[in-house]
């Protein structure tokens, strides 16, 4: 990963799908800069809490008025010593700002410029605003939910329109940008919609439809529900575990587990699937979750326990594997965070010490932009700099 380090990643959005896929490119080595609005002027504030988005783990931050002529120059002089530029204003805001592809590309044509919206730079929703659960929405994601008491689409237990639609989205993307440049030796506009990952998350079932008019509901398909080997059971104690036996071998060795061998060769029998449903909920409620994935997860049967969040934190498979790694913030001392996780990426780095709020690098950064010390005085104190 050492050429990634050379790499400057520009990133003007606080929260969100960007800041998302800044925390996947600084845990690849990228070096951030990360852009917030100065304190002094009335900007909208958006600063996270101080643990998320890998508490700063790897960035640099400097603040920035965009609203006066010498905050818009200094990104624009700055857009000509970096790699990547991210932004998630909404369409055509960054360009009123100053700061967009048209602006800065002038300065670098080398640049990626990547922007993140919902549903992204045109088209008829492009100036709606939205979230997480509205991408989820018109993506066909919650349709494809299972009901609640209400029979309305259940709240999904992730974020994940922001963290795999938007920001895995937008860091495979510039990425691929990345590379392609080192071909060509020309930058790229990118147009990130958070819908567009969404639906490409959701394409077995979009692909289907379009292919055979199969529309996909809860309850109608393998992965949605249809067939009781397919699902989520309750147990003993109340706690659950997840079953997944797709395959024949699988189906089987999990039947024969649970005493219900009956039902080994009528996997995919529809007459019978609400009696081995009622079946597998009479055997999985005889015994407490942890004795029944003693039992099974390791015996061929897809099954796996149903984690809440504290035992995650404490799940010996994951704690074997490096998932955590220590952080210390001036203030609240030492505390756990996820470890940098996807693949290729060095998870047994030493703490990582968060910076202190309020601080910036601002300084550091422009000097190495080529700033003299008095310019940068200046800009401090014309307030366009923090």
């Amino acid at each position: 990963m050492s050429a990634l380090r050379d790499l400057v990643v520009l990133d003007l959005a606080s929260v969100g799908p960007a800041a998302r896929a800044s925390r996947i490119l600084a845990d690849y080595g990228l070096q951030i800069v990360k852009v917030a609005p100065v304190q002094a002027s009335s900007a909208k504030q958006v600063d996270p809490v101080f643990h998320a988005y890998g508490a700063g783990r790897g960035t640099r931050r400097m603040r920035v008025d965009l609203k006066a002529a010498g905050g818009r120059a200094t990104i624009q002089r700055l857009a000509a010593h970096v790699d990547v530029v991210i932004e998630s204003y909404r369409p055509g805001v960054a360009a009123r700002l100053g700061v967009g592809w048209d602006d800065l590309r002038a300065a670098n044509p080398r640049l990626v410029y990547c922007s993140t919206s919902g549903y992204g730079q045109h088209g008829r929703y492009a100036d709606w605003v939205g979230h997480d659960i509205n991408y989820q929405a018109l993506s066909g994601y919650l349709a494809c939910t299972e009901r609640n008491a209400k029979g309305v689409p259940a709240l999904p237990g992730a974020t994940i329109a922001d963290g795999a639609g938007g920001g895995m989205h937008a860091a495979l993307a510039i990425l691929a940008a990345l590379l392609e440049r080192a071909s060509t030796g020309a930058g790229k506009y990118l147009d990130v919609s958070v819908t567009d990952g969404m639906l490409n998350l959701m394409s077995l079932y979009v692909d289907q439809y379009l292919a055979t008019g199969e529309d996909t509901r809860p309850g109608s398909g393998v992965l949605s529900g249809r067939y009781a080997w397919y699902g989520i059971y309750a147990t003993r104690a109340g706690k659950h575990p997840a079953v997944g036996a797709i395959e024949g071998h699988f189906f089987r060795n999990l039947c024969r587990l649970l005493g219900l061998e009956q039902y080994g060769e009528r996997q995919y029998d529809a007459a019978a699937q609400p009696e081995m449903r009622a079946a597998f909920e009479a055997a999985f409620a005889r015994r407490d979750r942890d004795e029944w994935v003693a039992l099974l997860a390791g015996a061929d049967t897809c099954v796996a326990p149903v984690l809440s969040i504290p035992e995650v934190c404490t799940d010996r498979h994951l704690r074997e594997r490096g998932t955590f790694r220590d952080a210390i913030h001036p203030e609240r001392g030492r505390f756990e965070q996820l470890a940098p996780l996807l693949a290729g990426c060095a998870r047994d780095a030493a703490p990582h010490t968060v910076a202190a709020a309020g601080h910036t690098d601002t300084d550091e950064v422009l000097r190495g932009a080529g700033f003299a010390a008095a310019e940068i005085a200046a800009l401090r104190s014309e307030g366009c700099v923090e």
